[in-house]
């Protein structure tokens, strides 16, 4: 977590991640990498750490992407057959496309298994999957009631 601990934003500041703490529990569970003790370890680590951001004032945002088997396999073709998009194509993501069962048990527990609620966005349209994150966001900030400083008004 120490490469996500170094990005977390400074006071008053917004950060966004691209990837998540919760792939050091994907890979490894569904590959069986670690012990069992390891990997709950790793549970407690992340909710820990997510919750001593939440009580300093930050606030944390989750959300998981979720592509149904079709649309990723659209996308894998699309990456291995469509030069604009071949720089994205690897071999290596069929093979762990025939894991989707277990991937999606892991990603359960994950949910389960978070003191921070996770957002559960349908992406297979790229515009939706976009609204509906732009709203949850939208709605987050206003939630916070922000204001400007004094002195900048």
């Amino acid at each position: 977590m120490w490469r996500i601990h170094n990005l977390t934003p400074v006071k008053g500041h917004i950060s966004i991640f691209n990837r998540s703490h919760y792939e050091d529990i994907l890979v490894p569970s569904v590959h069986k990498f670690f012990d069992k003790n390891t990997i709950e370890k790793r549970y407690d680590h992340i909710n820990n750490f997510e919750e001593l951001l939440e009580d300093n004032g930050t606030h944390v945002v989750k959300f998981f992407l979720h592509i149904s088997k079709k649309e990723q396999a659209a996308r894998f073709d699309e990456r291995a057959n469509s030069i604009e998009k071949k720089w994205k194509y690897n071999s290596k993501d069929l093979e762990e496309s025939a894991l989707w069962d277990e991937y999606m048990d892991v990603y359960e527990k994950i949910f389960d298994k978070s003191k921070i609620k996770w957002n559960i966005i349908p992406s297979d349209n790229k515009w939706y999957r976009n609204y509906v994150i732009a709203k949850v966001l939208l709605e987050k900030m206003q939630s916070l009631k922000m204001k400007y400083p004094k002195e900048l008004k």
